[in-house]
């Protein structure tokens, strides 16, 4: 049996009203019936109908059909992807004509055939139907019309690297909710737009939203949506991003920054695969892939209570632990090379390589800012640089002490001297690698490298 959505007919017949509900209830989501134009605007907003029969004649102008004229055109002021079906008798075709030419999409005469009218509402709900989703389609091309990479290249041959690009091999292809930590810098946007670009959906929608710089009162209409009127300023519906990403890939970026009563919300959606625009009781359909980033330490966000728990579990169904620069030894003089290249040709300086005291300089130092710092670095290097090659003058690095300072009896120190000076001597004895130094510590990996950044280490 058809189904021609939701049905919105406006007749001053009621014996009209009366056989249209009985033929059409059936094959219908719902069917709201006006003996008048006049409110016109309220029925659009509650309603929203997929559908509109529009009488041409009422009691007010009965013979020329003018108010019908000017109901049209208030409905798709209103609404410009309306579809509106006129209804007129056999001697008023002419006007049904000229309705269309104002922007009806057909019309019905009156008294009307039973097939040709369910074959008219058929053409209309069809209609509606490419209207609604080339309306989608367009939303999403603004959503992402900004500047986003050609392609996503993450560089990197260290082990640990190695490691990361096998996990997004295995999980690309399949549609679980993915994880990705790691410090700030160290591309977790990259690899959330690698995975989407290796995956099925990749001919749809990469949608990112960064939850650290949306303030919380803005939240819900940015994930969401919302109808026109659901708040001041709310001049015309939109759509919000987890129904622009619909079929394809949504990415929340530090998520750990989102407040307690939006995680309820964003859990309640992705649980249901249903969203409600704000202003709206009608219920969106979504299907998306979901890979979330943060730079936080979100398990133990969960155990102090300020991430909840059962939302953890339904965004990390893999996780992807991206290494600092500093834990990847030679990619650091890799990544340095590849941005070197990159930035000589910006700036057309004919710069071929770097200097063996300059690449000892790069690798070691600590990297608090990982890839991104490095990237600034060799860029402001090969603006600051008149020769062929990087030396150690055109970077400014504050590299982090070869030996841990000596204390005698006579300097007493403080305990956050005392706590410095173990982690500096940790990171020596294990080279560098910040895992095995907090495990030495006996202090988590998020922990250290809070207490390096609170230490300028």
């Amino acid at each position: 049996m058809k189904n021609f959505g939701t049905i919105l007919i406006i007749d001053d017949n009621k014996d009209i009203l009366f056989a249209l509900n009985m033929l059409l209830k059936p094959m219908s989501e719902s069917i709201k019936f006006a003996t008048s134009p006049q409110k016109i605007e309220q029925f659009m907003h509650e309603f929203k109908p997929d559908i509109i029969m529009l009488d041409m004649n009422f009691s007010k102008d009965a013979i020329s059909g003018q108010e019908g004229f000017d109901t049209l055109e208030r409905i798709l002021e209103i609404d410009k992807n309306a579809v509106v079906i006129c209804m007129t008798a056999y001697a008023d075709t002419d006007k049904a004509v000229n309705a269309i030419r104002h922007g009806a999409t057909d019309f019905i005469a009156k008294p009307w055939d039973r097939e040709k009218l369910l074959a008219t509402l058929h053409s209309a709900n069809e209609l509606k139907r490419t209207k609604s989703e080339n309306a989608r389609l367009k939303e999403q091309v603004q959503a992402i019309s900004s500047p986003t990479p050609a392609s996503t290249l993450i560089i990197g041959n260290s082990p640990v690297m190695q490691q990361v690009f096998s996990t997004i091999g295995k999980v690309s292809q399949t549609d679980a909710n993915i994880l990705i930590l790691g410090e700030n810098g160290t591309g977790k946007d990259l690899v959330a737009r690698m995975i989407y670009e290796t995956s099925p959906r990749a001919e749809n929608p990469f949608i990112p939203i960064d939850l650290g710089a949306i303030p919380e009162q803005l939240f819900e209409s940015e994930l969401f949506g919302y109808e026109k009127g659901a708040f001041t300023d709310a001049r015309k519906a939109k759509a919000g991003r987890m129904e622009i990403a619909n079929k394809g890939t949504l990415f929340l970026d530090e998520i750990g920054n989102l407040t307690l009563p939006m995680q309820a919300k964003l859990l309640t959606a992705l649980e249901k695969r249903v969203i409600n625009r704000l202003g709206s009781t009608q219920s969106i359909p979504i299907d998306i892939r979901l890979i979330c980033a943060t730079n936080a330490d979100i398990f133990n966000m969960v155990n102090e209570e300020k991430f909840r728990q059962d939302l953890l579990y339904r965004i990390n169904t893999i996780e992807i632990h991206l290494p600092p620069l500093r834990e990847r030894g030679e990619d650091i003089l890799l990544l340095a090379n590849h941005f070197m290249e990159r930035y000589a040709k910006k700036y057309n300086k004919k710069i071929a390589n770097i200097n063996s005291e300059a690449g000892n300089r790069l690798m070691q130092y600590g990297w608090p800012g990982n890839v991104r710092e490095l990237q600034h670095a060799i860029e402001r290097a090969i603006i600051l640089c008149d020769s062929g090659t990087l030396k150690p003058e055109h970077f400014s690095l504050n590299t982090v002490q070869s030996a841990p300072k000596k204390h005698t009896q006579s300097q007493p120190k403080t305990l956050a001297e005392i706590e410095k000076q173990a982690i500096s001597e940790a990171l020596i004895r294990c080279s560098g690698n910040v895992s095995k130094a907090a495990t030495e510590l006996g202090i988590t990996r998020f922990a250290l490298y809070r207490k390096m950044e609170k230490y300028e280490l």
